[in-house]
């Protein structure tokens, strides 16, 4: 069995954070960010992807894989309303 190709298809990895949405909200953390890692193979550059995932990290207690997410929202969103929630992160702060 071939691995999964991913091309970019932004459509896909909104549909993968509404799934990974629902089930944070379950609190299924472990499917959550897994639906957040399909996102951000389908739109590398989709930066709530990004903070999403690192928030399910956290919830997992995977701090460093958290960090990472995180770090990787604030490069591509140096702009965003997605920052300042990603520096908080970053910084250990609610």
């Amino acid at each position: 069995m071939r691995p999964k190709e991913y091309s970019f298809n932004p459509l896909q990895a909104d549909k993968e954070k509404k799934v990974g949405n629902y089930y944070f909200k379950k609190g299924n953390y472990r499917a959550a960010a897994m639906r957040y890692e399909e996102a951000t193979k389908w739109n590398p550059k989709d930066a709530g992807a990004w903070l999403r995932l690192g928030d399910a990290r956290e919830k997992l207690k995977d701090v460093k894989g958290a960090r990472e997410a995180w770090q990787k929202c604030v490069e591509l969103e140096p702009e965003a309303k997605l920052l300042e929630e990603a520096k908080r992160k970053l910084a250990g702060k609610p």
